[in-house]
């Protein structure tokens, strides 16, 4: 028999189907940094972000805000086999990285067949350059930089004249992924990579967003707005036409 004076408990409620979808979704974010776009009102673009430090085959420190190409590749793939997903949009806010890392993620984007737009928002810098101009059409903030510098090694080297010549082949498979993919000369590269007294101690330069449209790097100065614009009108272009001829 109960007392009368004890109160009742209310029995534990199994969490609903909402709460667990929320509950993945929170989960998608601390794993991925991002949520599954197209879920999320059958989005036709999926968006795609590079932050901090492009993250190679070396595991950098957990303190260290990171891009892993492990994560970028798969949704790439992804992007390009999702017949749902019309277009991709790609916002970068990074220092730069491994340089092959980062030259896979740029062919990648470069190779897909559906419409890509790139945003540089902070910075797009050292290795997030090529990254930046590998898509159909990219944009840059007025406020945001791109560092252009050459390629460089920390840790151990081995000083042979080999070491250097990979470190130059490395350097000219840069180059040549950028000319192409950009409006930017090969001179006019080569000229602001090796550039002197424009970084403090260091070889290189530093392009503010203006001037990067100047040299031919990027394409247009804008924000989130002009480049949702711009991908949607490359989406629509990319549609098959299904006209046919007119019936007299």
């Amino acid at each position: 028999m109960e007392h009368p004076n004890q109160e009742q408990q209310p029995a534990p409620q199994t969490p609903s189907k909402e709460q667990q979808k929320g509950s993945g979704i929170i989960e998608k974010i601390q794993e991925l940094g991002q949520t599954n776009v197209p879920d999320m009102g059958q989005s036709n673009i999926h968006c795609m972000t590079v932050v901090g430090q492009i993250e190679g085959h070396m595991q950098l420190p957990p303190q260290n805000k990171t891009t892993k190409y492990e994560h970028i590749i798969p949704q790439l793939v992804a992007v390009e086999q999702n017949p749902k997903i019309e277009g991709l949009l790609l916002i970068l806010n990074t220092v730069g990285g491994d340089v092959e890392a980062g030259l896979a993620i740029s062919e990648m984007i470069a190779s897909m067949s559906k419409p890509s737009v790139t945003l540089v928002l902070g910075g797009g810098h050292s290795i997030g350059v090529p990254i930046a101009v590998a898509a159909n059409h990219s944009f840059i903030a007025e406020t945001a930089t791109m560092t252009i510098h050459p390629v460089r090694l920390t840790g151990l080297v081995i000083g042979v004249p080999q070491t250097f010549e990979y470190l130059d082949k490395m350097q000219e498979r840069v180059i040549n992924f950028v000319t192409k993919n950009s409006s930017v000369s090969e001179e006019k590269f080569k000229e602001l990579m090796l550039s002197k007294g424009n970084l403090t101690r260091d070889i290189g330069t530093n392009v503010v967003g203006t001037d990067a449209v100047e040299y031919g790097l990027i394409n247009e100065v804008g924000g989130i707005g002009q480049a949702l614009k711009k991908l949607n009108e490359l989406i629509d272009q990319n549609k098959p036409s299904h006209g046919g001829d007119v019936v007299q």
